[in-house]
């Protein structure tokens, strides 16, 4: 047989024995849309309003097209170049053809499905491989196999609608000469594409499983399931973003990339951004599997983790409904892309019908036209929507959920959100910033991460495509608010290094919503310094709105440099800090991301504390740092050695502390006031923080004392540096008094 030389043969014959008692016949349409589904759907047309309203909008972009007429140009751009784009449009249309095809029985769509279909399949015999040759996995329609394989995910959907249209001479023709060589390129021809955990392969998996299902082609199927057995491929061999493809004991294929890259909570390691990329070759294969191979249990894998992972997407974003920048990731990329619309629509009609995933469905405005998009629209007629409850929350990552995470705090209606990094490197997406964070207050960035060097799909930039600077500063430590030692980027920016470790939850505490509380260590970034951060989100008398208390501890065996960076968005209002700014601007450094921080200001602390004010949005907003007189203060602005202009010229301050062993910054971020440019009044411009001090820091406690201007009363904020027991009991005495408490940490009134 010849499908053993690609599956081990018990996985085969299991699977095949499932098969044949499921006493399934095949038929058509069956991936995502079934026919007792299109039954209900025109049984229920113009009473679903949600639904009637896509399809009317769906309609009238595939008329459009279809007046336009079919172009299959011969392939020869990168993104955003035409041949890309209308490739691109091509499969998208396809899909949406077919399933209007079904819904509506006009077969007018159906004829212009097979007649773009027979185009592809007069081209694709003789097509070349792509002329671009960027790509480690070069693909025939596109610059790489990765889009390939998106064209056979939604044109497998668009064949699957119009099997029973086509006569079987058709469809034989297809097959032989178009889907199973197209198959077989992005697979057995490109097994460093196709055999290995990353999303690029979940979509490989994804394209070969779906056509396999439409074909009953049992060997395409479990191919996508289990992979390629004996790829051939060298043990450490890595990609264009230096990520590796194989690793010692490696396994492939379908369920492989759900078992590796999700943690137990459904946190995808490569970070949001592309959680929701691979989010729907993941929930629109699933879909097809449990619709046409129920016997699979797909959704019941690993504890459901794919049903459970789109509220966990959901919650990774702001009050906007954006992604937060994790890894590498575009800013903007939200809940309402077309992959969260198939994702929220899946997840609930194949899980237990959320109602909160109804909300998130009207603000999207539309639904899939298919079974699960009629199951979300019938929902919200029904009026069973419920608001999405976006709490505080710690995920963890990696496959068994042991290798760090991410957690977010919220306080009120997303007033301050707070998201604290201490995760695995995130495979190739993956940035060098171990305890990193980024601070929102509703959608507005306080504190930013910079996301990704890449402008997607613009041809103009690097031909859409990741730019160089995503590597020379994106992904190095400095372009983050963590600590950099030394000018050097965690793990010396190495990813063989990096993807070996990750940082380790000490604790995490919300349950008291006024005093939130995530703490996380750091061993390996630097050898022989131990970086320890604790992040509150604290609501107390004094201050108007939540405020964040940031204490970093640095433990080290030899003296180092520090740098601490916060990079913030708006316009500086004042400090009370003397700086002096240069005449001609020089970079920062000249290597790990240094070279492209322009120097702007250099100040010196005038007393214990160093305060920085900006206003943005009509907020303002104070940065408090606990300083020593010879630190120095610099203020940077991204942007130097760029003469692309690739890179957003942010701005950002850096706390940098030379010659020391062992250290602690401690800091404050407040949002308070606000200013109107209509009315021009401005109303609590400035910081509430009178003064914060280091009372006591030991290896066993620390504790930092914060003094609010407008309150007679005091607050100390102690923690427990090596001991996070709950049940702990702690007696410490700080200036003769003595305090007690149970726990990591204890946050009280003094005076």
């Amino acid at each position: 047989m010849k499908m053993i030389k690609y599956i081990p043969v018990l996985q085969f014959f299991a699977f095949a024995l499932l098969v044949s008692f499921s006493g399934r016949s095949q038929e058509h349409p069956s991936l995502i849309l079934t026919k007792s589904g299109v039954e209900k759907i025109r049984a229920e047309l113009g009473n679903i309003p949600i639904f009637d309203a896509t399809l009317e909008k769906v309609k009238a972009e595939v008329d459009a097209e279809i007046a336009l007429g079919i172009d299959t140009p011969l392939p020869k751009d990168y993104s955003g170049g035409y041949t890309h784009e209308r490739h691109k449009r091509n499969f998208l249309i396809l899909q949406k053809a077919g399933v209007l095809y079904q819904i509506l029985n006009d077969e007018k769509y159906a004829l212009y499905i097979k007649d773009m279909l027979f185009q592809y399949e007069g081209m694709y015999k003789d097509l070349p491989v792509h002329p671009q040759t960027r790509s480690y996995a070069r693909g025939k329609l596109f610059w790489q196999c990765l889009n390939d394989s998106n064209w056979l995910v939604y044109v497998s959907q668009a064949y699957d609608c119009v099997y029973d249209y086509l006569s079987k001479k058709e469809r034989k023709q297809l097959e032989k000469n178009l889907f199973r060589p197209f198959a077989d390129y992005i697979s057995i021809d490109n097994p460093q594409f196709y055999n290995r955990v990353h999303n690029h392969s979940t979509w490989g998996n994804a394209a070969v499983g779906m056509i396999g299902l439409v074909m009953n082609d049992e060997e395409l199927i479990q191919r996508a399931l289990y992979g390629i057995e004996n790829d051939g491929l060298p043990i450490g061999a890595k990609d264009n973003d230096g990520g590796f493809i194989k690793v010692e004991g490696q396994k492939a294929g379908f369920l492989a990339n759900i078992d590796e890259p999700f943690s137990p909570d459904g946190y995808y390691t490569e970070g949001p951004y592309y959680q929701r990329y691979a989010m729907y070759p993941f929930l629109i294969f699933a879909e097809a599997l449990h619709n046409v191979r129920p016997q699979q249990k797909i959704f019941e894998h690993k504890n459901g983790v794919l049903l459970k992972s789109v509220n966990t997407l959901l919650s990774l974003s702001d009050a906007d409904g954006e992604f937060f920048p994790l890894n590498d990731a575009q800013k903007g990329m939200s809940y309402h892309s077309r992959e969260l619309v198939t994702a929220v629509d899946i997840a609930y009609h194949y899980g237990n019908h959320n109602p909160q995933l109804l909300s998130i469905a009207e603000e999207q405005g539309q639904v899939l036209l298919d079974d699960s998009g009629l199951a979300v629209a019938l929902g919200i007629r029904e009026g069973k929507s419920e608001a999405f409850d976006k709490k505080s929350i710690k995920l963890s990552d990696g496959a068994k959920g042991e290798q760090g995470g991410v957690a977010i705090l919220r306080y009120g209606n997303e007033a301050m959100t707070l998201v604290y990094k201490y995760a695995a490197q995130g495979l190739s997406h993956g940035h060098y910033d171990k305890l990193s964070f980024s601070l929102y207050e509703k959608g507005t960035e306080v504190l930013q991460d910079y996301g990704l060097a890449r402008f997607v799909n613009i041809e103009q930039k690097g031909g859409g495509n990741y730019l160089k600077e995503n590597t020379t500063w994106a992904k190095q430590t400095i372009a983050h608010n963590t600590l950099v030692q030394n000018e050097t980027s965690h793990f010396e920016g190495k990813y063989e290094v990096g993807s070996q470790h990750h940082s380790e939850l000490y604790f995490f505490d919300a349950s008291n919503p006024e005093v939130q509380v995530v703490s996380a260590k750091e061993q390996n970034a630097y050898p022989g310094t131990e970086m320890h951060r604790t992040m509150a989100l604290i609501k107390t008398d004094g201050f108007e709105k939540p405020f964040v208390l940031d204490i970093l501890r640095v433990s080290s065996n030899a003296a180092n440099q520090y740098d601490l960076p916060f990079y913030f968005k708006g316009q500086v209002m004042q400090s009370n800090f003397d700086y002096t700014t240069p005449k001609n601007l020089e970079p920062l450094g000249s290597d790990n991301g240094y070279q492209h921080l322009w120097s702007e200001g250099l100040g010196q602390p005038k007393g214990d504390n160093s305060q920085l004010s900006w206003l943005e949005k009509g907020h303002f907003y104070t940065l408090t740092t606990a300083t020593n007189n010879d630190d120095e203060l610099h203020f940077v602005r991204i942007g130097a050695n760029d003469p692309e202009f690739n890179l957003r010229r942010d701005a950002g301050l850096i706390i940098r502390r030379k010659n020391t062993k062992n250290t602690t910054f401690v800091s404050i971020l407040e949002s308070h006031g606000h200013y109107s440019p209509v009315s021009e009044f401005s109303v609590n411009a400035n910081s509430s923080i009178s003064k914060i001090k280091l009372m006591l820091d030991t290896e066993e406690y620390t504790a930092v004392l914060i003094d609010a201007k407008s309150s007679t009363e005091q607050t100390l904020f102690i923690l427990a540096n090596e001991n996070k027991n709950v049940n702990k009991e702690h007696i410490i005495e700080i200036k003769g008094k003595e305090y007690r408490w149970t726990g990591p940490f204890q946050f009280i009134k003094i005076n």
